[in-house]
C-alpha cells in the first residue's frame, strides 16, 4: 500500500531501479490497430523465445550475470499503417523495426537483442532513405509530444513503470504544494483549451465549478470519440491511461470534487479495459479511495460505457446517459458547470484536455504558453488519415500549417496523387484546401474558413475523390447519428441529405444548390445542441470551395473524380477491343451488344453501372468516361 507520500516515493525510486535494471526491453506495440495487424502473436513469440532462451531472465531481482531483459506491451507508437510495431530499447539506443510477423521475432531476438545487429529489411523507410531510430524518423521527428509522450515507451498497463516516467510527480505537487485555486489558476493562466472541438478555457471552465455554492461536484472526462477516422482519445486511453487519471485527480482536488467519470464509447473495449485495470491498480494501492496520501482528499473513479450514439458527445447528451437516460441534449442555461452530472457542477472535459494538466501542473503555465500560439497554447493531436503515405497518430504544436502535417510528417500524398482537400473536425467540421496549405491550425483561424480545429480528425483527400459525395457521406452519418429532439436538426438535416442524394444520383436541379444552403444556415442557427449547429458544416465549405463539381454534376451529368455511381457512364476502347464478347456475356441487364471480333457497344441508358463488363475486360478496354 501506498499511504503516504513517502511511501510514493520510495515506489518510485524502486520502479525506477527496475527500469535502470534491464539490458534490454522489447517493446511491442498493443495499440488497436497493431493488435488488429497481429502484434499480439509477436508479443507472445517473444515471451516464448526469451523463456526459454538459457543466461535470461524477465524477472527483476539478483540476476548476476545473466542478460535482464523486458517483453512489454506499450500503448500506440504513432506510425499505424507500418504495424505490428517493435522496438528494441538496449539503454539510449532505441530501434524501430515496422511489420513485424511472428516469424521475424527470433531473427530479431538473436541479432538485435543479444547482438548489436539491426534488420534492414524491417526498419522504416520513406523516399529511399531508412530510419533506425524512432526520433529520426521523419513521421516522429518533426511531432512535439506531451499528451503522447509516453505512448510507445511503456507498459501501458503499469503503474510502476508509469511512476518510472514520472507519473504522479504532479499530483504530488498539487496536493502538497498548492492551494486548490493555485491549481485552478495555473492551468488558467496556461490557456489550455478543450481539446474536445469546442476550445473552451479549461482554466475558466473549473473556476466556475470551483465557485459554486453546491459543494457536492463532479469531474467527467469525455472518452466518447465518435468522428469518422478519429482515434486519438483512444490510444491514450489505451496507451497512458494512468496519465487520463492523474489529470482527473488533479482536477477533482482543484474543484474540491470526490468523484471523477470517464464516459467511454463501446466501440473502445480495450481502452476500457486498461482503464479498469488502472483503476483497480490504484485503488489496491491506495492512490484512489479516502485519504489518499494520508491527506483528507478522497477521489474515487467510475467507468460508464456509451452505446454507440455520437450525439452523446455532447456534454448534457453524455451527463444524462451516465444517470441511464436517453442522450439527448437539453436546453441551456442552466450549464453543465452549474447543473450538470445528477443537477450538481460538473467540470466536463474531453481525455486529450486532462492529459495536459499534469505536464502544466509540473512545469508551469508558462512553459506551456511557449508552445503552439498566443491564442491557442500547447499541442494538438491528429489522426491522419486518407490519401497520405504516413497515417497514424501525431501530436504537433498549435499553430503548425497543413502543409507540414501533410508534406513533412505525412510524407506527402499516397501513389502520386494530387493534393485536393482535408476534411478536418469530423462529420461536424468542414473542408480546407491547397489555398490553405499554410494556414495555421489554430481554434480561431480554422473557423474563419468555415470549418473547426474538433477533437482533431484528419483526412486527406487526393483529386480521385468527389467533394458532393464526401458532403453526402457526412451529412448521412450526421442525420443518423441525430437524436431528433429539435426539429431544426431531425428534419433539417434529412432534407439536406435527400438533396445531395438526388445530386449525385443524376437527378439534381440548379435550384437545389440555393435550398442546400438555406437549409444549412437554418440548421447551423437554429438546432439545439453542438451536433445540429456544425452538421452543415461539410456542405456549406464544399459548396464554398467546389461549387463547380456540384455544379458539374447537375448540368453536365458528370462526376469527375468517377465515383457517383449514378453519373458514370462505360465505354468501350476500339483500339483494344478484340471482340471476345466476354463483357455482353457477363453483363446482367444485357446493355452490351455487339458481333464477335468486332467491337462492342455499352448503351449507357441501359446500363446500371454495375462495372462488371469492366471488372471481367480481360484487355483493358473498357473505361469510366470523365
Amino acid at each position: 500500500m501506498i499511504r503516504t507520500r513517502e511511501d510514493l516515493k520510495k515506489r518510485t525510486e524502486l520502479a525506477n531501479e527496475v527500469m535502470a535494471s534491464y539490458d534490454c526491453r522489447i517493446l511491442v506495440c498493443s495499440g488497436t490497430g497493431c493488435i488488429a495487424s497481429g502484434s499480439e502473436k509477436v508479443y507472445e513469440e517473444f515471451m516464448r523465445i526469451v523463456g526459454d532462451t538459457p543466461g535470461v531472465t524477465l524477472e527483476f531481482g539478483s540476476h548476476g550475470p545473466e542478460a535482464h531483459l523486458g517483453v512489454r506491451k506499450t500503448g500506440c507508437q504513432g506510425v499505424c499503417e507500418l504495424g505490428p510495431l517493435v522496438r528494441i530499447q538496449k539503454g539510449d539506443k532505441v530501434v524501430q523495426y515496422t511489420k513485424v510477423q511472428p516469424s521475424d521475432c527470433q531473427e530479431i531476438f538473436n541479432r538485435t537483442v543479444m547482438g548489436d545487429d539491426v534488420i534492414e529489411s524491417l526498419l522504416y523507410k520513406q523516399k529511399g532513405v531508412t530510419y533506425t531510430s524512432p526520433d529520426e524518423i521523419p513521421f516522429i521527428a518533426k511531432q512535439t509530444r506531451i499528451v503522447l509522450e509516453n505512448c510507445g515507451k511503456y507498459d501501458s498497463e503499469s503503474l510502476d513503470e508509469y511512476l518510472a516516467s514520472g507519473g504522479f510527480q504532479a499530483f504530488q505537487k498539487a496536493l502538497f504544494e498548492m492551494k486548490p485555486e493555485e491549481i485552478v489558476d495555473e492551468v488558467d493562466r496556461s490557456g489550455l483549451r478543450g481539446r474536445g472541438g469546442g476550445g473552451f478555457p479549461t482554466g475558466r471552465k473549473w473556476k466556475q465549478v470551483a465557485r459554486q455554492k453546491e459543494k457536492e461536484r463532479y469531474v467527467v472526462c469525455n472518452g466518447d470519440e465518435g468522428d469518422p477516422g478519429a482515434f486519438m482519445d483512444g490510444s491514450v486511453m489505451e496507451g497512458d491511461p494512468y496519465k487520463l487519471i492523474e489529470g482527473m485527480m488533479i482536477a477533482g482536488y482543484a474543484v474540491s470534487s470526490e468523484n471523477g467519470y470517464i464516459y467511454v464509447r463501446a466501440e473502445y473495449p480495450m481502452s476500457v479495459a486498461r482503464l479498469r485495470h488502472a483503476i483497480a491498480e490504484l485503488e489496491d494501492k491506495g492512490l484512489l479511495g479516502d485519504h489518499i496520501l494520508g491527506t483528507d482528499f478522497n477521489f474515487h473513479m467510475h467507468i460508464n460505457r456509451g452505446a454507440g450514439a455520437f450525439v452523446c458527445g455532447e456534454g448534457s447528451a453524455l451527463t444524462a446517459s451516465i444517470e441511464g437516460n436517453r442522450g439527448m441534449p437539453r436546453v441551456k442555461p442552466p450549464r453543465t458547470v452549474e447543473k450538470g452530472l445528477w443537477a450538481k457542477p460538473t467540470v466536463l472535459n474531453n481525455v486529450e484536455t486532462y492529459a495536459n494538466v499534469p505536464k502544466i501542473v509540473l512545469q508551469g503555465a508558462d512553459w506551456y504558453r511557449s508552445i503552439g500560439t498566443e491564442s491557442s497554447p500547447g499541442t494538438k493531436t491528429f489522426s491522419l488519415t486518407g490519401s497520405i503515405q504516413n497515417t497514424g497518430l501525431i501530436e504537433v504544436p498549435m499553430g503548425t500549417t497543413l502543409r507540414e502535417i501533410i508534406f513533412d510528417i505525412g510524407g506527402g500524398m499516397k501513389d502520386g496523387g494530387t493534393f485536393k482537400a482535408v476534411q478536418i473536425g469530423g462529420p461536424s467540421g468542414g473542408c480546407l484546401t491547397k489555398d490553405h496549405l499554410d494556414v495555421p491550425l489554430d481554434f480561431e483561424t480554422v473557423k474563419k474558413y468555415g470549418a473547426i480545429v474538433g477533437s482533431g480528425g484528419l483526412v486527406v483527400m487526393d483529386d480521385s475523390t468527389c467533394m458532393v459525395e464526401v458532403a453526402r457521406f457526412f451529412m448521412s452519418f450526421t442525420q443518423r447519428e441525430s437524436c431528433g429532439k429539435c426539429v431544426p436538426c431531425r428534419e433539417g438535416t434529412k432534407r439536406m441529405l435527400e438533396i445531395l442524394e438526388k445530386i449525385v444520383g443524376g437527378k439534381g436541379e440548379l435550384e437545389d444548390l440555393d435550398r442546400l444552403e438555406e437549409l444549412a444556415t437554418m440548421v447551423k442557427n437554429m438546432s439545439l445542441c453542438g451536433l445540429g449547429k456544425s452538421a452543415p458544416l461539410p456542405v456549406l465549405s464544399t459548396l464554398n470551395t467546389f461549387r463547380d463539381e456540384y455544379i458539374e454534376h447537375i448540368v453536365d451529368k458528370k462526376c469527375r473524380a468517377k465515383v457517383c455511381t449514378a453519373l458514370r457512364r462505360f465505354v468501350i476502347n476500339p483500339e483494344f477491343c478484340r471482340g471476345c464478347g466476354k463483357c455482353a456475356k457477363n453483363c446482367p441487364v444485357g446493355a452490351i451488344t455487339g458481333v464477335r471480333k468486332e467491337c462492342y457497344h455499352i448503351d449507357n441508358d441501359i446500363c446500371i453501372k454495375c462495372s462488371t463488363c469492366k471488372d471481367n475486360c480481360a484487355f483493358d478496354a473498357i473505361y469510366i468516361e470523365a
